[in-house]
């Protein structure tokens, strides 16, 4: 079924087939430059309202490391201690605040999201959650791998790396070229006639 895609069948094996999740990785650094070429590829991919909601703090000081290493849960330490790059992808509550207000659906966005703040937080955490996707998929188009995890304390990140009560961490990324042993084995996946119901 490749042949149907647009996508030819290498890109395809980058950014999905032959993309891992990465727990170790080489000493070699990754560049603000590499993280912005992502960005800058990934910030046009689409979200509800196209709302951006995702914040993204590049973990680089060995101070910030320790900090945030001792709020990540025991499995996750080492990793995140070793990898070249952390990335700490959190939703900003306040997001409407930066909705351009040309945008065309602005006055339906600012009924919503200016007024009641959970109906904002849903939303907010959904469409960054969207953008973390696309976020790990440009990481892998940019040949590197990617290690998201949820195992934190993030009531506890929040209030280390924000401060202001108006974040929600929602992943840290472990980002780098795999290192040695770097893969645990492929887990299944669900196949097609599982997932997909016509109706």
């Amino acid at each position: 079924m490749t042949d149907v895609l647009a996508l030819d069948s290498a890109a395809q094996d980058l950014l999905f087939r032959e993309a891992r999740t990465a727990n170790t990785f080489t000493d070699e650094p990754v560049t603000d430059e590499q993280v912005q070429a992502v960005y800058d590829l990934v910030k046009y991919a689409p979200t509800s309202m196209n709302m951006q909601p995702l914040r993204v703090v590049l973990v680089r000081s060995a101070e910030a490391r320790e900090r945030l290493v001792g709020l990540m849960a025991d499995g996750n330490k080492e990793k995140t201690a070793k990898a070249p790059l952390v990335a700490i992808l959190a939703s900003d509550n306040e997001f409407h605040e930066e909705l351009p207000t040309q945008f065309p659906h602005f006055p339906q966005a600012k009924d919503l999201f200016f007024g009641e703040r959970p109906v904002r937080e849903a939303a907010g955490s959904f469409n960054a959650a969207l953008q973390i996707g696309y976020f790990i998929i440009g990481v892998r188009a940019a040949g590197l791998a990617a290690g998201p995890m949820t195992g934190f304390d993030g009531e506890a990140i929040n209030k280390e790396f924000f401060g202001d009560g108006e974040h929600s961490v929602l992943a840290v990324v472990n980002i780098g070229k795999p290192g040695e042993d770097a893969w645990y084995p492929r887990s299944p996946r669900l196949a097609y006639d599982e997932v997909v119901t016509t109706v």
